[in-house]
């Protein structure tokens, strides 16, 4: 158990070093596979030890909290480098007061000079897997590695449309090999000064990338991205000071089995919510997220799906337990369903393919945390689903849509009509990600389903995550139609991909499906023993069907009903490619030009269709500055209201 822990953190350390060496690309390909199975398959192999526990040997006297102590200061000391390098006061300032905090909070308080505290080392043990953490354990280290395997050739192609004349790909795959590291350290650290590490460690992984190719839009969002995660670092700091002093103990466990009101501030526990908040880019902070996608797109999906925006979710539910039953907790699932119905309708007024994901990141995001905030264990469940199955169809949308970009050198959804005649398979495998995240019987729509369960006892919830839900349906079925628009008769030809192309993009689709059919026993063997140890009472399951104390999911006959429309699907394919096309009926005046038509003063004009994007209601320009107003109103709530 603790050497499948020191694998899942070290390794990509170790691995992300030699990658940044000057070494063959045939051997950092190599480097990179290696180090992606090895992590698969030791995430698969620590199931059976959960949960666990445990602190490393002393080395030499030195404790984690001495080990991390340098590495620490050097993280920070970089953020603030890169403040005085592009001359951001927002870095500065921020990076400036959590040094001097943390100084103040390791010379001072886990000096011992506080009477009556007693040294963190001694109570707290440094690792901690329990089932939430192997979840995602198992994300970052099975889907992240799987995005690492896709950008072998995509940076090769990336760099090749840039036409560098120096690789830059050793310093990539050495800040995302690294990011996995940072990552699974982080979901197994139970020691907040250890999280503080990680935490400061996927801010500065998170600007590196986004800023990767060196232009001014990418270092222009990377320096946001620095200064907005740098501020929830900083919060993240300020309230483990307060949880220290208040319960002299850093340990996550402790805090989160402590009864509230009685020594653990609200307040404390406010600012961590607003660190995830800024981790997980909800509103107001979503910016340095949608500015990410100037990125390389295997660093959205990395960012998006298995690390950076999941630490946030990760957090609040790791510390729910802490808030239960709290107005705290009241205000938390207010502000994640208006993030969650916010953040749809910004999406239905895009077009841009990368954006349309995005937005829909930070709706899924705000839709877990209203489950968290809810704070029962049907809305538990629900986010932990929500988790698991946006991370695997998220990662996938991701990077079909880095494969078509590639091709048709474009992420408009509107250059994408009609793809499957030109890239059937990826546009297939396309649709299906669409599909899964909202229809049945896949696990996102099961998490949604869940969750308006749990909301159905709180009117403002239940009403946010309806309309949410409407508009969620509505912009990810334009893109599904858009993709499949264009007649087709004959026989399929399927593009050519690199075999790690479709190695990743299949296993994505072939898990999301697979897991959705094993949804029953994730259910008892993950979800109800993290439920039982912190709710009451546990979950029950009725012959293969998902039940819970509001209602059934009838999982497995609406996996047979999937299955019989996707053989349909194929039977119909097969009846198509026997099919002849017939040029669209333009008023007898069209010309031997497919869809070109004789318009007025005896013009051509080529007829095309388009989505309406219903830009002057869903537009950014006019919704953002009143949806982060209103987050802000509901952020001061939450604040406000914890003290």
């Amino acid at each position: 158990m603790k050497e499948l822990t020191y694998v899942l953190i070290f390794l990509p350390f170790i691995a992300s070093l030699t990658c940044f060496f000057k070494i063959p690309s045939q051997v950092r390909s190599f480097m990179i596979l290696t180090t992606g199975c090895i992590l698969i398959v030791s995430s698969l192999l620590l199931i059976p030890y959960v949960p666990f526990a445990f602190t490393p040997q002393i080395l030499f006297g030195l404790g984690v909290h001495d080990l991390i102590r340098v590495p620490d200061f050097i993280l920070m000391f970089a953020i603030l480098y890169f403040g005085f390098k592009h001359r951001s006061l927002l870095v500065i300032v921020p990076a400036v007061l959590q040094i001097v905090l943390v100084v103040w909070f390791e010379i001072i308080i886990s000096s011992g000079m506080i009477e009556g505290q007693q040294m963190f080392r001694s109570v707290t043990q440094a690792f901690y897997c329990d089932n939430l953490s192997l979840i995602m354990v198992l994300i970052i280290s099975i889907i992240g590695s799987i995005i690492c395997f896709q950008a072998i050739p995509y940076m090769k192609n990336h760099e090749e449309h840039l036409k560098l004349s120096t690789s830059k790909q050793p310093r990539f795959f050495f800040v995302m090999l690294f990011f996995l590291g940072v990552m699974n350290g982080l979901v197994l650290s139970n020691d907040m000064i250890v999280i503080h590490f990680f935490l400061a460690a996927t801010t500065l992984c998170s600007f590196l990338l986004i800023g990767h190719d060196g232009n001014k839009e990418a270092i222009r969002n990377s320096v946001r991205a620095l200064w907005m995660n740098n501020l929830g670092c900083l919060a993240f700091t300020v309230a483990m000071m307060m949880i220290y002093h208040n319960l002299g103990s850093t340990d996550v466990q402790q805090i989160i089995r402590t009864p509230p009101g009685t020594g653990l501030s609200f307040l404390a526990l406010a600012l961590l919510c607003f660190a995830s908040f800024t981790k997980s880019a909800q509103f107001p902070m979503q910016s340095w997220l949608i500015g990410a996608m100037v990125a390389p797109t295997p660093v959205s999906a990395l960012l998006h799906s298995s690390t950076m925006v999941k630490v946030g979710v990760y957090l609040v539910l790791r510390l729910a337990p802490a808030m239960h039953g709290s107005f705290l907790s009241q205000c938390i699932a207010l502000f994640g369903a208006f993030t969650f119905l916010a953040a749809a309708g910004l999406a239905v007024g895009q077009s841009n393919g990368k954006k349309v994901l995005a937005y829909s990141t930070i709706s899924n995001l705000g839709l877990i945390f209203a489950c968290a905030g809810l704070n029962t264990p049907e809305s538990i469940t629900a986010a932990i689903l929500l988790i698991i199955f946006h991370a695997i169809t998220k990662a996938l949308l991701f990077l079909c849509v880095g494969t078509i970009e590639q091709h048709i050198e474009s992420r408009d959804i509107e250059d994408m009509r009609g793809l499957y005649s030109k890239m059937p398979l990826t546009a297939l495998i396309t649709v299906m990600g669409v599909v899964m995240m909202i229809m049945p019987p896949f696990g996102l729509l099961l998490g949604k389903w869940m969750a308006m369960e749990a909301a159905a006892r709180n009117i403002f919830v239940i009403i946010l995550a309806a309309i949410g839900s409407a508009l969620t349906a509505m912009y990810w079925a334009r893109w599904a139609g858009t993709l499949m628009s264009d007649p087709f008769a004959g026989k399929f030809k399927l593009e050519k991909q690199p075999v790690v192309t479709w190695a990743a993009l299949l296993s994505l689709c072939a898990g999301a499906g697979i897991l959705s059919i094993a949804v029953p026993w994730l259910y008892t063997g993950l979800f109800t023993p993290s439920m039982s140890l912190n709710y009451v009472p546990p979950y029950t399951l009725n012959d293969g069907v998902l039940e819970n104390s509001y209602g059934i999911f009838a999982a497995f006959p609406l996996c047979l009903i999937a299955v019989m429309g996707f053989l349909q699907s194929i039977l119909a394919v097969r009846g198509a490619t026997k099919a002849r096309i017939c040029a669209p009926y333009l008023s007898g005046i069209q010309t031997a030009e497919h869809r070109v038509f004789m318009g007025p003063m005896n013009q051509l004009v080529k007829a095309e269709a388009g989505n309406y994007y219903l830009s002057n209601i869903f537009g950014e320009k006019k919704l953002t500055i009143w949806i982060n107003l209103a987050a802000g109103v509901l952020l001061t709530l939450i604040v406000g209201g914890a003290l």
